[in-house]
């Protein structure tokens, strides 16, 4: 079973899946779905459509170099079928998968630290504005008598 890539989305294209388009010059276009062809026949760049994985990796949201990614490229060599081959290389995927899943995790961790940093920022200099909501309450009860005067009584001649 062969899967195929998306021309303009990169995503993966499964047996019996989406559509082709041929060029004149026999070049074959592969799509997912009806968004991706459109957009491809609009002429549209995909680096600068925000939902496609090339835009992702241009605009620095997604792992672009990474070693483990050139496992994943097309090769049109037959390989002989041999079992112990085949266990080798299904359990060398599996390792490949999980490296490159802890990898990507790690990069959007360092992507998104920066964003925690400014938020603690933001949040240290809005306490150090509205200190004086943050007093404690037995001290805000004193001041709060202090400032009420007295209740006085009216005697009213009778």
């Amino acid at each position: 079973m062969r899967l195929e890539k998306c021309f303009f989305c990169s995503s993966t294209v499964y047996p019996g899946h989406g559509m082709q388009f041929v060029r004149n010059d026999s070049k074959i276009f592969r799509f997912c779905r009806a968004k991706c062809h459109k957009a491809f026949k609009k002429k549209r760049n995909p680096r600068r459509v925000r939902w496609t994985k090339a835009f992702r990796k241009a605009a620095g949201k997604e792992l672009a170099v990474d070693h483990s990614l050139e496992f994943e490229m097309k090769r049109n060599v037959p390989v002989k079928y041999r079992r112990h081959l085949w266990k080798q290389t299904m359990g060398a995927m599996k390792r490949i998968e999980s490296i490159k899943l802890k990898r990507q995790n790690h990069y959007i961790r360092k992507r998104l630290k920066a964003g925690k940093e400014l938020a603690k920022e933001e949040d240290a200099k809005e306490v150090e504005k509205n200190i004086h909501l943050l007093a404690p309450p037995i001290t805000r009860a004193r001041k709060s008598k202090a400032k009420e005067p007295e209740a006085m009584e009216i005697v009213m001649p009778a």
